[in-house]
């Protein structure tokens, strides 16, 4: 019988621990070099010579699922892209995260995942492809990097099955070949267990700092997510860890200072930095980090309190649970709001079982098995160690998805895709080598059998997108289920293909996912994988112009026919009115913009697509303003700067509820003619509601009243060099 966790060369094990494998010594200096080609090429010495060739297929075949195509999906989302183009040209929009280059306002997270965009595109020119391949390339370090980690303490065909778990992940498969800030993010988060795994195997200190490091780089791609694997870091080495508990303790209050320092030194630099020369801080209504990183991207999305947030500055529930005001508005879900309903089972609804659960409860199943199996182990053992470290990721992350009240997407779960891929892969190792005793075959067997049903179950969600695949993921996941009930008693040379042939069902109704999402062009801010399920909108492809595209808005609530024309008189150009309950300040503050487009919810945060009239207009004289138009909300203006290149005024932020600029500053801006062209009809704006300002309101009301429009692409554009009467005042 193959031992679980294979023993290595020199020196010995760890004497508290002597199941575990003992790090691999140094070679002589003078065949290090020659030992070391050998173990890339070839891999460690006690690898099966199929391993390495089959990590470097999983690597390349992960490379052309993410990189493929990878151009359809244009600027995808455009909010991150403006923020890229702005960093290629200005560094201190590089280092802030500006929305522009002119660094009016910033994005509302953190920039380090823009920075590897905007090198790329410092070096190759801005387009798609500089911009989305290294999103592309860090799914592929993701998944190398997973195998490694696995691979220390596990068998090569678990760290395989791992990798191949993460890169066939639907909503991994969307988000590595997407700009938001979750690839940069997943790949850190992996980072961190993998320098938490070398720390475990000997105590020493370098690796917690580095682990610690990695930690606070998280924050710096998308602020408090990261944390969400804290626990389970901290808990592990203060279980597994080989010094004596004190050591342990002050090793892991000197991993939180290095986790400070990597985040706190740029957090700084932005506190200390004058605000009169640094762009406003998007999403907070201070300006401050601070307050962005504790409320709208801190406790805000817990508790739902997110002053300024879509679900808090814009939209509100009326009577009887309904949006936008009562029978009139829009129906939304009851309980939930408009984020789909919390609970244990969200991560299986249909908003989020297409993107991450496929393999969600044969994870929890093996998880549950390796510390069962592992319970009366030494402290310091590595197997159990490693159960409790992806675990308590898994666990902890998915609660929080699961019972969060505040905004939430369902392309956040792509955080659990390491955690599920370990599991599943490490169970799997741990049952297999076991399978000669009745109970673990019989374990194995149910995993399989209860996965390829919970398939089918989804797949039944899109029941039109080929339904043989939906019957023949059920049949052979049945029939091998009741083969691997048999392996007890085969031989290996049997038994082997019988384990492939199970790890191939269990992958084929994921990968197709995930096959299908990287042939579809994603755009907007809230991309979904797969293709069309029952209870979405869409599955995210391109979708129609302005309004809601796909009609589809979280957690099911759809568009009303009529509406109450009152609330969305705008059709295509997504305006609307409101009364007390709907919108404030009549048709500017529609959900839509000219030119939406992209499929499900992706549509609903997308873009302008300007005309070349338009786009003529913006450029003509471009050099003598410091922006060249002004908008309401980051993504109105995000596709006018990226179609022509010359920095655009996002006022109020992403939501347009960010007081800034104030009316004074606006006013101040046009009179120094540093603005060429407000353009109205569209963008978020109002605000309130919440607390989050309505000065975006404010400003476009003064437009409107002292400048004249002319109308191009069914927008309103206003020439604010060129006052209609006498200015008015405020």
């Amino acid at each position: 019988m193959t031992s679980t966790l294979p023993t290595e060369a020199p020196p010995p094990p760890d004497p508290d621990n002597p199941g575990s494998p003992a790090p691999v010594a140094d070679a002589p200096d003078g065949t290090a070099r020659d030992s070391r080609r050998r173990r890339v090429l070839r891999g460690p010495a006690d690898d099966p010579a199929w391993a390495r060739p089959a990590l470097y297929a999983l690597l390349v075949a992960t490379g052309v699922l993410y990189i493929w195509g990878l151009g359809a999906s244009g600027w995808a989302n455009s909010f991150y892209a403006a923020a890229v183009q702005a960093g290629s040209e200005s560094w201190q929009a590089f280092f802030f995260g500006s929305s522009d280059a002119a660094n009016f306002i910033t994005v509302d997270k953190t920039p380090l995942s823009l920075w590897p965009m905007a090198l790329a595109a410092r070096i190759f020119g801005m387009n798609s492809w500089s911009m989305l391949v290294p999103q592309a390339l860090m799914g592929v370090a993701s998944v190398a990097l997973l195998y490694a980690t696995v691979r220390r303490w596990f068998p090569p065909a678990a760290a395989l099955l791992a990798g191949a778990v993460l890169a066939t992940t639907p909503v991994a498969a969307l988000m590595f070949r997407f700009n938001n800030p979750d690839a940069l993010l997943v790949l850190l988060m992996v980072a961190a267990c993998w320098a938490m795994v070398r720390a475990l195997e000997r105590g020493v200190t370098t690796w917690l700092l580095l682990c610690g490091v990695f930690m606070g780089l998280g924050y710096l791609a998308k602020m408090l997510q990261v944390l969400l694997i804290l626990p389970a870091l901290g808990l592990v080495y203060l279980i597994a860890g080989p010094p004596r508990l004190g050591k342990r303790l002050l090793q892991l209050l000197g991993a939180a200072g290095a986790m400070i320092v990597a985040a706190g030194w740029w957090i700084a630099a932005v506190e200390l930095w004058p605000e009169e020369s640094r762009p406003y801080i998007g999403g907070s209504q201070n300006n401050s980090i601070l307050e962005l990183t504790l409320g709208y991207n801190g406790l805000g999305r817990l508790n739902g309190d997110e002053t300024g947030s879509v679900g808090g500055g814009m939209v509100t529930r009326g009577a009887g649970g309904n949006y936008l005001g009562g029978p009139a508005g829009m129906p939304g879900p009851v309980g939930g709001g408009m984020w789909g309903e919390s609970g244990v089972l969200r991560m299986f609804d249909a908003s989020q079982g297409g993107q991450i659960a496929w393999l969600l409860p044969a994870a929890l199943v093996l998880m549950i098995a390796g510390l069962v199996i592992t319970a009366r182990r030494p402290r310091t053992d590595r197997t159990r160690a490693a159960f409790v470290l992806w675990g308590g990721w898994l666990v902890v992350t998915a609660l929080t998805f699961s019972f969060m009240q505040g905004i939430f997407h369902a392309y956040y779960t792509v955080a659990l895709a390491p955690a599920i891929g370990a599991l599943v892969g490490m169970g799997a190792a741990l049952l297999w080598e076991r399978r000669r005793r009745a109970w673990a075959a019989a374990l194995l067997a149910v995993t399989v059998g209860s996965t390829a049903v919970w398939a089918w179950v989804l797949l039944g969600r899109s029941a039109d997108w080929y339904p043989w695949l939906r019957w023949t993921v059920l049949i052979g996941g049945v029939l091998a289920a009741v083969a691997l009930v048999a392996t007890s008693r085969l031989a290996a040379r049997i038994a082997v293909p019988v384990g492939v042939v199970a790890a191939a069902v269990a992958l084929a109704a994921p990968a197709a996912y995930a096959v299908n999402t990287a042939g579809t062009p994603h755009t907007g801010s809230i991309p979904s994988a797969g293709p069309a399920t029952q209870g979405m909108g869409g599955g995210g492809g391109r979708g129609g112009r302005g309004g809601f595209p796909g009609g589809g808005f979280p957690g099911g609530g759809q568009v009303p026919p009529n509406g109450g024309t009152q609330l969305f008189p705008g059709g295509a150009q997504g305006g609307a009115q409101g009364g007390p309950q709907g919108f404030p300040d009549g048709g500017m503050y529609g959900f839509g913009g000219r030119g939406n487009a992209a499929g499900g919810m992706g549509g609903l945060l997308n873009g302008s697509a300007p005309s070349e009239e338009m786009i003529a207009l913006l450029e003509a004289d471009a050099d003598s303003y410091t922006w060249i138009a002004a908008a309401v909300g980051s993504n109105r203006a995000s596709g006018y700067q990226l179609a022509t290149g010359e920095p655009v005024m996002a006022i109020g932020g992403f939501n347009g509820t960010d007081p800034a600029p104030s009316l004074a500053q606006f006013q101040e801006y046009v009179e120094q003619g540093r603005i060429h062209y407000f353009l109205g009809d569209g963008g978020f704006g109002g605000g309130a509601r919440d607390g989050s300002s309505q000065v975006s309101a404010e400003i476009a009301t003064w437009v409107q009243a002292n400048f004249t429009a002319r109308t191009i692409d069914d927008t309103p554009v206003y020439d604010l060099t060129t006052p209609a009467t006498t200015t008015q005042g405020s």
